[in-house]
């Protein structure tokens, strides 16, 4: 059986600190403002990044863009190949999407197929006007033609790695690693 060793950190707290004002500061220009913005972070670790988000563009702008939280476990298209009973958390996004730019947050986009999941939960609970994406880490490898409108830090990785984003309101600490997988 496999098991992950820590290979190397590609980003501490500060390094995430200054991606998430940049990736705010980039929302808020590509929009021209913050009108009809909503903040959607994917659960787990994309609410937290939202939050944050939300936060850097309160301190600028002095506006709070509406956030809330997706959860796509019922929209992964591997929930017949897991063995574990999934556990629904609730999306909450407590503003009506109709209409609205949403800004889908995730900590890691990879094969595509977790934004593709969220994509399809988004439609469910109304028709955004457009709907944009910020990751944290890129780490390609792409399986669907998703592509990203902001990003924290593209990092080439190979298959038989792992990116972990581990942020303090989940984890122990604030912290991107790439894992190596060991036999």
């Amino acid at each position: 059986m496999a098991s992950w060793t820590e290979k190397t950190q590609l980003m501490d707290g500060q390094a995430i600190r200054r991606a998430l004002t940049r990736i705010a500061h980039e929302i808020v220009e590509k929009n021209k403002g913050t009108d009809d913005l909503v903040l959607v972070g994917i659960k787990t670790r994309g609410m937290p990044l939202a939050e944050r988000v939300q936060a850097r563009i309160a301190a600028f702008e002095d506006v709070q863009v509406p956030v809330g939280s997706l959860d796509i476990t019922l929209y992964r298209d591997d929930l017949k190949q897991r063995s574990e009973q999934p556990q629904v958390l609730g999306s909450e996004i407590g503003v009506d999407v109709t209409d609205k730019t949403v800004i889908l947050i995730d900590d890691v986009l990879y094969t595509g197929r977790t934004v593709r999941a969220a994509l399809d939960a988004l439609i469910d609970i109304g028709r955004p006007k457009q709907i944009q994406l910020a990751v944290l880490v890129d780490r390609g490898h792409r399986e669907l033609p998703i592509r990203p409108d902001y990003v924290g830090k593209n990092v080439p990785t190979s298959r038989s790695e792992a990116v972990s984003v581990q942020l303090a309101e989940v984890d122990t600490d604030d912290q991107v690693i790439i894992l190596e997988q060991t036999q």
